[in-house]
């Protein structure tokens, strides 16, 4: 594969190109890079956005809610009844079958949520399925989910990252089977899997259709790209159609090649720095102290890394939250950038000359280089370790990590408890280990009023922010760059839903 001079010209050397692919509408396939691994095709056995758009594509929840109005409605279930504060009773749709014509029913609602919230059974996501205590079976249709306690967020994850499978075909084959050769009964099926690098989807045209449509094409071919200017070459050749995540640098320069379609959408993303509040890699770990705490928050130029390198719709955030998000309370306790009032702070917490400690990440490296070198400007000299995100987030699960620059896309969850409570509730990602805060959050996830909910969070992000757990940093925005004849219109939630995508 050859780059033309003009487009060489602009970008850094490329690495050796992935093997092209037939590209575009005149072969109705379309063409998607994502820039990292998966660990697991299922949905349940990942973390990454790109396993939740495999797993939109390819399975189905009981519920679905319509990007475009917001509303809930049925998807494997016809309807739905809360019996009581903590029983969710739904009817589920008859006629459906999943890809290998194993009919669905109540037995397949009953195995995979039992299934999911057994810790053993290696669930990843255990944040957005561990409110749920048990899944009844009433009927062939007909099937109860009982919650630990009030929840009313539960239609939010029922409409989202919570997937059926089906159990005869789950119970053969395993998670190892379902790593291979998964099966849904979504709009797309999986033709081939080449585990982290390569899957290959085809138009499911026995769909059922009841809240997603039908795919439009009729392939979607999936190549693991982590190079950016890989991506960008293979776009401009034609081997891509449609890259999402592009650094604002990159879309500007291809947007004025007026070659391609470039779009920037907001999206629920948010970017911060996790402190190891509860000395879990050490009790020496100076960030057990609140005052280096609030140093690191003071010493961010979040503005200028903002303004300077992500651009777009991306803005500057305080609350340790996605703004959209129902009950992120923004009047909190801020820390604007002010290096002079950082380097006071570390001297009063004993560390007048500063001190050396390892800062992780496993994206946006020029970001995570900067904040480097605005931490160095107070006295820190913070070491990047780069990593893979799967091995980072074994990482902070195992062991934690002194200080880690994340992001969270909240699974598209446009509620609190998918975030804060994710991260603040004793779980194994929480920094903190603060039980005032796990007890107000878990409050606030078990209120039914929404007003006092309100409250519960409002309080708990307060707490949050005055003992400066997190560096609050950002929210994305996502720079999608097209081919000029894929058809796709970008939503908040940075879910890219395939069916959705024609050609013009």
């Amino acid at each position: 594969m050859k780059l033309t001079t003009a487009f060489a010209a602009f970008l850094l050397p490329v690495s050796v190109m992935s093997s092209p692919a037939l590209a575009g509408k005149a072969d109705d396939v379309l063409n998607i890079a994502f820039p990292k691994e998966l660990e697991h095709i299922d949905p349940y056995y990942n973390t990454a956005r790109e396993g939740n758009l495999i797993g939109m594509a390819v399975w189905d929840g009981l519920l679905y809610r319509d990007p475009r109005t917001g509303q809930y409605v049925g998807n494997l279930a016809t309807d739905w009844t809360w019996i009581d504060a903590t029983t969710l009773e739904l009817n589920l749709r008859q006629g459906v079958k999943f890809h290998n014509g194993e009919p669905f029913d109540a037995d397949d609602v009953v195995f995979t949520l039992n299934y999911v919230i057994d810790p053993s059974n290696g669930n990843k996501s255990q944040s957005t399925t561990g409110w749920i205590k048990s899944a009844e079976k009433v009927g062939p249709f007909k099937v109860r989910i009982h919650t630990k306690g009030p929840f009313p967020a539960a239609l939010e994850y029922l409409a989202g990252p919570i997937v059926i499978e089906p159990n005869e075909y789950f119970t053969k084959v395993g998670q190892q089977g379902v790593a291979t050769k998964p099966i849904g009964t979504g709009p797309y099926m999986v033709e081939s899997v080449e585990p982290g690098k390569h899957y290959v989807l085809k138009r499911n045209l026995d769909y059922f259709a009841a809240a997603k449509p039908k795919a439009s094409i009729g392939t979607v071919d999936i190549r693991t790209v982590p190079d950016l200017n890989t991506q960008m070459a293979e776009l401009f050749n034609g081997d891509l159609d449609l890259v999402w995540g592009v650094a604002s640098d990159q879309a500007d320069k291809m947007a004025k090649m007026n070659k391609f379609q470039v779009v920037n959408a907001p999206t629920m993303r948010i970017g911060y720095i996790s402190l190891d509040a509860a000395g879990r890699t050490g009790a020496n770990n100076p960030m057990t102290n609140p005052k280096v705490r609030q140093a690191v928050n003071y010493a961010i130029n979040r503005p200028g890394i903002v303004g300077a390198l992500l651009k777009g719709s991306s803005s500057v955030i305080d609350s340790a939250c996605s703004p959209v998000q129902f009950g992120c309370e923004q009047a909190v306790t801020t820390y604007p950038y002010d290096p002079a009032k950082a380097k006071a702070l570390l001297a009063e917490a004993g560390y007048p000359k500063g001190f050396e400690m390892e800062l992780y990440a496993y994206r946006d490296r020029p970001l995570a280089e900067a904040m480097i070198g605005m931490l160095a400007e107070v006295g820190i000299t913070a070491k990047l370790n780069f990593m893979q995100y799967s091995a980072l987030r074994e990482k902070r699960i195992k062991e934690g990590t002194p200080m880690a620059f994340m992001t969270w896309g909240s699974n598209s969850v446009s509620d609190v408890s998918a975030v804060t409570s994710a991260f603040f509730r004793m779980g194994s990602e929480d920094d903190a280990r603060d039980p005032e805060v796990a007890a107000l959050l878990e409050k606030g996830d078990s209120l039914t009023d929404p007003a006092e909910r309100k409250v519960a969070y409002s309080n708990a992000l307060k707490a949050i922010a005055d003992k400066a757990y997190w560096v609050p940093l950002w929210s994305y925005a996502a720079n999608y760059v097209m081919a000029s004849d894929v058809d796709f219109a970008p939503t908040p939630d940075e879910l890219i839903r395939f069916y959705d995508i024609r050609w013009k």
